[in-house]
This record gives structure tokens, C-alpha cells and sequence, in this order.
């Protein structure tokens, strides 16, 4: 038993420093300042010939107004949608900006999530390719033309996808469960039919003009561009936005804890199964024990198969086929959640075993075992998150955006290694409460 024992320490041991070997080609990451405040991350990546961008503003859907939910959602789709003329060139409708896309054989996206306004470019470093992209890129960002024609057009789509949607016993669990757990902060507000309507083209110049400003603009860049050309080219991508201004945006309240557990259950008519949510408001992502949660979560509910929901819920009882929980960590506390969806006879049970297994871990916290079977895993996919250029540019972003230290991809394995059981435990324990969890079952009543 006692030389048993050994190898698997050994083992464990063997599978950290492996893990961590193979993570250290996290690439440095160099930063500064431009002369406009649009601080630049670059990664010199030579491999292939092109370039990722990602440009990020503080412009997600928590600065969308009450009665506008869908404003910063709505830009967003906007941006691609047509240029207006300027000197730069004509205007371009939204066929003539995709086609100018596809012959320079590069990608262009635009998307606004809870915290951020990002834009993405993709392009070849040949420089013909690299300065007609840039180009065209610029003009989107100057000039977006918010036509009020391609927005009706748009906005009906966006209402019948709405519309089908709440067919769906999902969209209504994941409704009362934002409900539940943020309350009435901006996290959880909805875009309805009612407040697209209420969002005009007018609506979406202000916004944009109040939220895309280079004093503030985070720049990701991570492809075969020296320095020298990284600097000169940012001022060109954020040159329309020189006349924004940089006015200091309202302070937004946080996401206020539970004071209590919330019980929800709702029929849903034909709904084969009950979807299940499970959890309460988390931490941000700037969070110092962010890192410990991860590694807690992953034994408790994001680590698939060897993860003790799994094992207790569909394992052990074939209660579901997949149980899984997460942190959304952004600018505010984001929810910790567990879903799963079972047959709406077994929902009662499939609930008090989340909640039994949430109690436990609480209480006791992870095994020894557990633990360095946890921080094994997540030490050995860290490479994978760091495989290619848009992966590196979308962590580097990541790094950008909540202000870590440059070195946080580096240096990522051996913190995570050096994590002890202690310190895993007190931080769960900070964070979750069994006591007050949102509860939340959609389905059919059995």
C-alpha cells in the first residue's frame, strides 16, 4: 500500500511538471501606451503570415439604458452593416462591405458581451493584403453608417428569433434565473421586442460615439508585424475616433449577494424535460482567489467526467446526461451556475443532489486526490488555449481587458500548481453559500 501510494504521488507529481512544461510557450506579451491613451498589447508570433486584432471598448450590454436593452448588441451588428461616404471613399452598403471582405480573403466581426464593445480583424501580413484591410477596417470604425432601412430589416430578425425562442423551456429557465440572481443589475437585463423598438439609428450613433474612444481602447495584436508597424498601424484603425472625447463613463453598481435561498418552479407545456439552474452571484474576474475558484469548480462541476456532479448525478444514478457548472467572471460578479436537464420525475432528486454535492464540498473540501488530479488537467490543457494566433490573441485580449500582469499566461501553470488544498477550500467557501443558492426548474410537472 505504501509503495502504491508513492507512484501515485509520483505520478501526480510527474503530471504537473509535464503539464507545465508543455505550458510554457505562453508567448511574451509587450505593452504600451499611444499618444491618444489606446493602451496596445503585441505578441510577435511568426509562424504564419497574419495578423489577429482585437479592439475593445467599455461598451457591452451593462451600459445599455433600461428601456434599450439590445442597444450595445445592436451596435455591434451594426458596424458591419454599411459605411457611410467620407473622404476615405463612398459608401458601402452592407453586400458591398462583405464583398470587400472576401476579396481580400480576410475577417472582419464585431460583438458586444456583457462587459465589452470588441471588434475582431484577421488578415494577411503581405502588405498589400495588411494595408487594404487596415483601410477598410478604419473606415468601419470611422464611419458606420447605422442605416435606418438595414436596422428595420435587422430588427425583425432579431424579434422572430425572439419570438421562437420563447418556445423554448430553456430561454425561460435561463430568464428567471438571471432574475433570480442579479436582481435588477445590468448582468441581467433582456432585450425584448419592446426595447429593440424603442432603439433608433440615433440611438446607436450616441452610444457609439460615447463608447468607442481610443482613451480607453484596449488593442490586441498577435501575428508576423514587427513593433514599428504595430505602433503605426493602431493609430490608423483608431483614427475616426479622434473627435469621441473621452468623458468619464457612470460608475455601475455591483452585483449584490444573495441574502437569502430562491426556490423556482415553473410547467412548461410540452416539455420532455425539466431544465435545472443552480447558483448565486460569483466574483469578478480581477478576483484574487479567481484562480483558486477555478480549480474548486473544475472537482465539483467543470471538469466533465471526473467531476463530482457527474460522477453522483449521472454516473452513479443516470439522472442526466451531462452536468456541468462554471464562473462567469467579468467587470462585476457574474454567476457561479450548475445546469443540467432530467426527466421532470427525477428533477426533485437530480436538485438535492447538486445541492447535497455543493453542502459537501463546503464542509469538507476537495480530497488530496482531487485536488492534484484537478490541477493536473487544467496545468496540461493550458497549451491548448495557447495553439494558435486567434487563441493567444483572444487570451492576450483577455489579459487586456481586466488589466492582469503581463506575465499571467506565463507564469498561469505554476500558480496554478502551487496552489494548495487550504487556500482552494477558503476561497469556495468565501464565495458559495448552499444556504443561499437560486434554484430554478422549467419543465413539465410530472
Amino acid at each position: 500500500m505504501r509503495l502504491l501510494s508513492w507512484l501515485r504521488r509520483l505520478t501526480f507529481a510527474w503530471g504537473l511538471l509535464w503539464g507545465a512544461t508543455l505550458a510554457q510557450a505562453a508567448p511574451p506579451i509587450e505593452q504600451w501606451v499611444q499618444p491618444d491613451g489606446a493602451r496596445v498589447y503585441w505578441v510577435y508570433s511568426p509562424a504564419l503570415p497574419m495578423l489577429d486584432v482585437r479592439i475593445e471598448v467599455d461598451g457591452g450590454s451593462r451600459r445599455d439604458p433600461p428601456d434599450q436593452a439590445g442597444l450595445a448588441a445592436a451596435v455591434a451588428l451594426m458596424l458591419s452593416k454599411g459605411v457611410a461616404a467620407s473622404a476615405a471613399g463612398p459608401a458601402l452598403d452592407d453586400n458591398a462591405v462583405s464583398e470587400a471582405w472576401a476579396d481580400l480573403g480576410a475577417q472582419w466581426s464585431a460583438v458586444a458581451t456583457l462587459d465589452r464593445l470588441s471588434v475582431s480583424l484577421r488578415t494577411l501580413t503581405t502588405p498589400d493584403i495588411l494595408d487594404a484591410a487596415v483601410a477598410l477596417a478604419a473606415r468601419q470604425l470611422a464611419a458606420p453608417a447605422f442605416d435606418a432601412a438595414v436596422w428595420a430589416r435587422e430588427r425583425e430578425r432579431l424579434v422572430a428569433a425572439w419570438q421562437q425562442a420563447q418556445l423554448q423551456p430553456e430561454t425561460r429557465a435561463a430568464r428567471l434565473y438571471a432574475d433570480a440572481v442579479y436582481r435588477g443589475h445590468p448582468y441581467g437585463w433582456e432585450a425584448t421586442p419592446q426595447t429593440w423598438a424603442a432603439i433608433t439609428p440615433q440611438a446607436m450613433r450616441e452610444f457609439y460615439r460615447r463608447h468607442a474612444r481610443a482613451c480607453d481602447a484596449r488593442v490586441t495584436l498577435v501575428g508576423r508585424i514587427g513593433r514599428a508597424e504595430a505602433q503605426a498601424l493602431v493609430p490608423r484603425l483608431l483614427a475616426g475616433w479622434a473627435d469621441h472625447g473621452c468623458a468619464p463613463l457612470p460608475a455601475l453598481p455591483e452585483v449584490a449577494p444573495l441574502a437569502q435561498g430562491v426556490a423556482v418552479q415553473e410547467p412548461f407545456a410540452g416539455a420532455a424535460q425539466a431544465h435545472v439552474l443552480i447558483g448565486q452571484p460569483g466574483v469578478p474576474r480581477r478576483d484574487p482567489d479567481y484562480l483558486a475558484l477555478q480549480v474548486a469548480n473544475h472537482i465539483v462541476g467543470g471538469g466533465g467526467f471526473t467531476s463530482r456532479l457527474m460522477h453522483e448525478i449521472r454516473e452513479r444514478r443516470g439522472l442526466t446526461y451531462g452536468v456541468y457548472s462554471y464562473f462567469l467572471a467579468g467587470r462585476h460578479a457574474g454567476a457561479y451556475t450548475v445546469t443540467l436537464q432530467t426527466r421532470p420525475d427525477q428533477a426533485a432528486q437530480a436538485v438535492a443532489l447538486v445541492h447535497q454535492v455543493l453542502r459537501d464540498f463546503t464542509e469538507r473540501g476537495p480530497t488530496d486526490a482531487e485536488l492534484q488530479q484537478a490541477k493536473t488537467a487544467l496545468i496540461q490543457s493550458h497549451a491548448l488555449r495557447l495553439d494558435s494566433n486567434r487563441k493567444i490573441a483572444d487570451q492576450v485580449a483577455a489579459v487586456a481587458w481586466s488589466d492582469l500582469p503581463l506575465d499571467e499566461l506565463d507564469t498561469w501553470p505554476a500558480r496554478v500548481a502551487a496552489l494548495d488544498r487550504d487556500t482552494v477550500w477558503r476561497a469556495w467557501r468565501r464565495v458559495i453559500d448552499p444556504q443561499r443558492l437560486v434554484t430554478v426548474v422549467v419543465g413539465a410537472v410530472p
